[in-house]
């Protein structure tokens, strides 16, 4: 599956708009620094999977350490001609998200036009990943993500407990809550099994 095909096109748009602000600010790196890698995760990483829910927001983390351009926003127009903003959310840390150590390995790279994957190579979590990574939160619209990419990818409840048990190894905190939130997502996703 292409990853950009059930995109929005206003918001693939706006989101290939700032990421090339970004590989842009990144061409004089010495080549020995590239690429950097950009891992893309929240809504709109499942808004690549699933054509749901456009973000407003582009939560990533890199690789490198690395100093981000000034104005990674772009504000459009929805087609219902409402006015919009995506922006890229500078206070994203994905230590507060529940990630399993081989998450960004298994990542898969998201080809973008105009974006040189040797300057800056974007990746999305996997979809097993990126629903464990909403585990942690675990919000009304996080549940939704867990169900929608239950839906639309092959994750089943028993590779998705395996894999969100086996992140909850590397975390630190109140883990009883955590293991609360693994078991409801993983009744989310036999739920949408047993709907299939």
């Amino acid at each position: 599956m292409q990853l950009d095909a059930l995109a929005q096109p206003y918001f693939l748009t706006a989101f290939q708009r700032i990421v090339s602000r970004i590989e842009e600010s990144l061409r004089e790196t010495p080549e020995t620094a590239l690429p950097v890698s950009m891992y893309i995760f929240g809504d709109g990483a499942v808004h690549f999977y699933t054509g749901e829910r456009v973000s407003i927001k582009i939560d990533a983390t890199f690789f490198h350490r690395i100093a981000l351009p000034d104005n990674l926003e772009v504000s459009y127009r929805a087609p219902d001609g409402a006015a919009k903003l995506l922006y890229f959310n500078r206070q994203f840390n994905d230590s507060f998200a529940l990630v399993h150590e081989d998450a960004y390995r298994d990542s898969v790279p998201l080809e973008l036009r105009e974006i040189d994957s040797k300057v800056l190579d974007v990746r999305l979590l996997s979809a097993l990943d990126l629903a464990v990574s909403k585990i942690s939160r675990l919000a009304d619209h996080d549940r939704q993500d867990i169900a929608s990419l239950a839906k639309l990818r092959s994750i089943n409840s028993n590779s998705f407990r395996i894999r969100a048990e086996e992140a909850m190894k590397s975390y630190v905190g109140h883990l009883d809550r955590l293991q609360t939130s693994i078991d409801f997502a993983c009744n989310i996703v036999a739920t949408v099994e047993r709907q299939k």
